[in-house]
């Protein structure tokens, strides 16, 4: 047989088990608890889902390589000799500054 340790919890916590384990005892309950949220997670992960975390650092990467090709145009255009025109120039400002990039713009 297993070792016995004794858990405190709270009345109301005690009362939530005794009122849904049916004919489970306590202990057999919790496990069971615990059994089940744990195959859960593991099964979420296989499901192929993503976190927000992830989610959240995949959008900020392709934000930096937007941000990187956009600069990297610019200042490619800029060294080859071409001036874009004024409205399309601050199109692609913009476009960089609402990226949280800044403008590195080469004087001719």
């Amino acid at each position: 047989m297993s070792e016995k340790r004794m858990l405190i919890v709270d009345a109301e916590l005690v009362k939530k088990v005794d009122d849904n384990r049916g004919d489970m005892g306590q202990s057999e309950f919790i496990n069971f608890l615990i059994e089940t949220q744990l195959k859960e997670k593991e099964e979420s992960k296989k499901q192929g889902g993503v976190t927000r975390e992830e989610f959240h650092q995949f959008q900020e990467g392709t934000k930096e390589l937007l941000r990187n090709f956009l600069e990297f145009f610019i200042s490619y255009g800029l060294e080859l000799g071409k001036q874009p025109g004024d409205n399309e120039f601050e199109q692609l400002a913009q476009k960089l500054q609402s990226l949280g990039g800044s403008v590195k713009v080469k004087s001719a």
